[in-house]
């Protein structure tokens, strides 16, 4: 949705779904100045089609078989896109103006093949502007890589890639206009994803036991993620350092729902562990 007289969106946008009726029709209200949106579902029974329909929206059907690749993969390797570079946009997230116009300047003209996004945090009502800043690679350009492949077939019930890393050849920019997380779902949906998020990560802490194959970050990542002081020290460099209790009380529940995040997959990990030395 580039301002009138500007650029023209140059890149596409792939939303995966499934029962989003609560949340699309804001997010494609957000992007309706683009020409190439594709929208991927895992045959919703709510009103997630009729949505898509009414903003003219092509959505097209995932079937999951418990196997490599899920539901984003499946699209990078069976879809054709309009443009060289496509978003993954979730349908809790809103793009911006201020995001838009910045892709659409920097892609024409860079040497990365992909991009760190910055994510604003709506909580409880409130759009949080202080914290630790949630980031994710979810602009791509075609033909550069897909997400990681992890060996899941016995363990996991998740047919999208939500926390895999984005794996590519050659180098990685960061867009600093930040697009909005928006879920206008109840928390008792939110808490319910985030258990399911957490056992994921527990299961593929232990699946890439061999860290030869993580990135340097995320060796770091993990080796941090199995100290017990880690969770409270996530939560004090977040709330108190990066000034997150200027959020009031949804950055409190906000940051201290990180914390037990972490402790949930710490817990879950020794549990995994146990299991395996049985």
């Amino acid at each position: 949705m580039c301002a009138l007289n500007s650029i023209n969106p140059n890149f596409s946008i792939l939303i995966p779904v499934k029962n989003e009726e609560k949340n699309l029709s804001l997010c494609l209200e957000a992007v309706k100045e683009f020409d190439d949106v594709i929208i991927v579902d895992s045959h919703s029974t709510d009103g997630t089609g009729e949505i898509a329909q009414k903003y003219n929206r092509e959505v097209i059907q995932f079937d999951w078989d418990g196997h490599f690749p899920k539901k984003r993969n499946w699209v990078l390797r069976n879809c054709r896109f309009k443009y060289d570079w496509v978003l993954f946009l979730d349908a809790d997230e809103r793009v911006t103006q201020d995001f838009t116009n910045e892709v659409c300047k920097v892609i024409n003209n860079t040497k990365h093949v992909a991009f760190w996004i910055l994510y604003s945090y709506w909580f409880l009502g409130r759009l949080l502007k202080h914290g630790d800043v949630p980031r994710k690679t979810a602009l791509l350009k075609i033909g550069s890589g897909e997400y990681e492949r992890i060996e899941e077939d016995h363990w996991s019930s998740l047919d999208m890639e939500v926390h895999e890393h984005m794996v590519v050849n050659g180098s990685v920019g960061i867009i600093r206009s930040k697009l909005e997380h928006y879920d206008k779902r109840e928390l008792v949906a939110y808490y319910d994803r985030h258990n399911q998020y957490t056992s994921w990560e527990a299961h593929r802490f232990i699946v890439l036991k061999d860290k030869s194959v993580l990135s340097f970050r995320q060796r770091i990542k993990y080796r941090m993620l199995t100290w017990y002081i880690f969770p409270p020290c996530y939560f004090f460099v977040s709330y108190f350092l990066k000034l997150g209790f200027l959020d009031g009380r949804p950055g409190f529940y906000f940051n201290i729902g990180k914390l037990f995040k972490f402790y949930q997959i710490q817990a879950k990990i020794i549990e995994c562990l146990q299991k395996e030395n049985k």
